[in-house]
């Protein structure tokens, strides 16, 4: 089984327009975000064997949040294709992802990656910010996943999270 984690980045400052779309940092809403994501996905089991990030500000910011919030370990792969690659170029990526990782998790953009997570599963997707998405594959290797493959298993925003927390439940 192949797990691929698809997660939108945090957030943004939209105001902070020096140096341009791609040092654009996160909100403070977006900080607060990716740290939650970080110990959600620890706390329930599913952190990353490897992570692949776009090179934008906003999102390795994003995972580097996560990862020290939830104690993630794995290996983090700047990925400049991720910045305004289509759903095709970041499937491509994907597939040359290693095997010894069986979870994979993709930091980066809309619309790609809502438009992955359709072609991998099906049906209409959107990602809100800081969500995190997870497609499961009955596959070997990663070079075996391809558009409709994939299965769903579940969708999870930082509103959802801070319900759960709010209820006593995971987060």
């Amino acid at each position: 089984m192949r797990l691929l984690l698809v997660m939108r980045h945090a957030k943004s400052d939209r105001r902070q327009v020096a140096g341009g779309d791609r040092l654009r940092p996160l909100a403070p809403r977006g900080r607060r975000a990716a740290v939650q994501v970080g110990r959600f996905l620890a706390s329930v089991g599913q952190v990353p064997d490897l992570v692949l990030c776009s090179p934008a500000e906003r999102a390795l910011c994003t995972i580097t949040l996560a990862c020290g919030a939830g104690g993630w370990t794995c290996p983090v792969r700047e990925e400049a294709v991720l910045y305004e690659a289509g759903p095709e170029e970041v499937l491509a990526l994907v597939t040359s992802a290693p095997d010894e990782a069986g979870r994979v998790l993709v930091a980066g953009h809309e619309p790609a990656l809502s438009e992955l997570v359709e072609h991998l599963a099906g049906g209409a997707v959107r990602l809100p910010t800081a969500a995190v998405a997870c497609i499961g594959f009955v596959a070997e290797r990663w070079t075996e996943i391809s558009a409709g493959r994939g299965v769903l298993q579940w969708l999870v925003a930082p509103k959802l999270i801070d319900a759960l927390a709010a209820s006593g439940g995971a987060g």
